[in-house]
């Protein structure tokens, strides 16, 4: 559904993106996860026509940013960080304005409006004048606006910036819902967004995508499972570091009794968890702990923006 190959952007002597590539299926909800000035922001306005790449190519369900930026336009609802809203106008009022500038045909539009009005929750503000709305509801109304004309593809930037958490929660109840029926890319810096809604995360980095997968794979690449134990056992610390399963096997602390407490990483990106118990039982070793954990999202995401 979304297609980006090469893609480059420069703002005179600055590089915002480099040749970042990347795709997204049909009904895949994928987080753009990355620090401020990351180039989140520049690739969203590329997708959408917004702005044009210095290099590269971009598609939307098959058609070119540069050459049908009308057609991606038909086929995208776009919120932007800060939604252009009319604050005189009332939100009923507003999104007949959406539909209407969106081409909707006029016996068609009321059917429209009462459609987003109902999946954005706006029924209790429908004759609120914007500029009176707290910013969740407006965040409700510029996601509205994008739906209005029922598009194959959301594109968000940072759609909770700003947001209390009750209104993060339910934006991102809605992202959810939405990726049930349309594609959808959005940006945030909120690593617990991305893990809360994303089936796939791309994560960007001073104009470069760093690495990409879903949560669970990314945590797993990042440094695997590692097991802490606490043991008793004559040499149990360098009969560890010597088995086949092990990679370092690094001493953490002393216990009582001569108890020490370990940490494992496994030679492969598995929990060896199970192993460590199978050797003690029979080493005759004595264990108060052993627990396995594996590398979060933050990690993660830590150690790929920061080097």
């Amino acid at each position: 559904m979304i297609h980006v190959e090469g893609l480059t952007k420069r703002y005179g002597q600055s590089l915002a993106i480099d040749n970042i590539s990347f795709h997204i299926n049909k009904g895949e909800v994928v987080g753009l996860l990355g620090p401020n000035g990351a180039g989140k922001t520049t690739t969203m306005k590329i997708l959408t026509c917004f702005i044009s790449a210095t290099a590269g190519k971009a598609s939307i369900n098959g058609h070119d940013t540069f050459d049908e930026p009308l057609q991606v336009r038909e086929q995208i609802g776009y919120l932007p960080e800060s939604c252009p809203l009319y604050h005189d106008m009332d939100v009923s009022q507003y999104l007949s304005f959406a539909a209407e500038i969106r081409g909707i045909a006029p016996d068609k539009r009321g059917r429209a409006v009462s459609r987003v009005i109902s999946d954005c929750d706006l029924s209790k503000v429908t004759h609120k004048m914007i500029g009176h709305l707290s910013k969740g509801y407006r965040q409700r109304v510029g996601l509205a606006q994008a739906l209005i004309h029922d598009p194959k593809v959301l594109i968000l930037d940072e759609p909770t910036s700003g947001l209390d958490p009750n209104q993060i929660r339910d934006i991102l109840d809605l992202i959810k819902n939405l990726g049930q029926e349309k594609t959808v890319i959005h940006s945030t810096h909120i690593l617990s967004e991305v893990e809360a809604t994303s089936d796939r995360v791309l994560i960007i980095n001073n104009g470069h995508i760093v690495a990409q997968g879903t949560p669970r794979e990314l945590m797993a690449r990042s440094s695997g499972t590692t097991v802490f134990l606490t043991v008793k056992g004559q040499d149990a610390q360098a009969q560890l570091a010597a088995a086949e399963f092990v990679k370092k096997a690094e001493k953490i602390g002393d216990g009582k009794d001569g108890f020490v407490r370990l940490a494992l990483q496994a030679v492969e990106q598995r929990d060896v968890a199970l192993d460590v118990f199978q050797m003690a039982v029979t080493k005759g070793w004595q264990l108060t702990e052993l627990k396995a954990e594996t590398a979060s999202l933050e990690d993660v995401f830590a150690k790929l923006t920061r080097g």
